[in-house]
């Protein structure tokens, strides 16, 4: 995912309908692409906009190639084996995120 420098500091964030019909802001962290698939990584938000328990959550993430103005879909990740393997790679994100933090400083 290309980072603009002019937008470094903005948070994307999108709203999340949870089973109950509730609604949840969520921090957009990254979208990993994991065995050709996408997958995008979420970060819950309380009323202040804060997440004080560092919980994440993973979804397979679909966009429209024909129309970029389309939401894009979530889809819950129901195979065990399936998140596992996202939450490897998003392990790795993060390694090499803290990485890449050292080498600018």
């Amino acid at each position: 995912m290309a980072e603009n420098k002019d937008y470094e500091d903005e948070e994307m964030t999108v709203e999340l309908e949870l089973e109950d019909g509730s609604k949840v802001n969520c921090a957009v962290i990254t979208i990993l692409t994991v065995e050709a698939k996408d997958y995008i990584v979420l970060l819950p938000l309380d009323e202040k906009g804060e997440n004080n328990d560092g919980e994440v959550w993973f979804y397979g993430y679909s966009e429209n190639p024909d129309d970029p103005n389309e939401e894009p879909e979530l889809i819950y990740i129901e195979d065990d084996e399936e998140y596992e393997k996202v939450t490897d790679a998003f392990d790795e994100y993060l390694d090499n995120s803290e990485f890449d933090e050292l080498i600018d400083e």
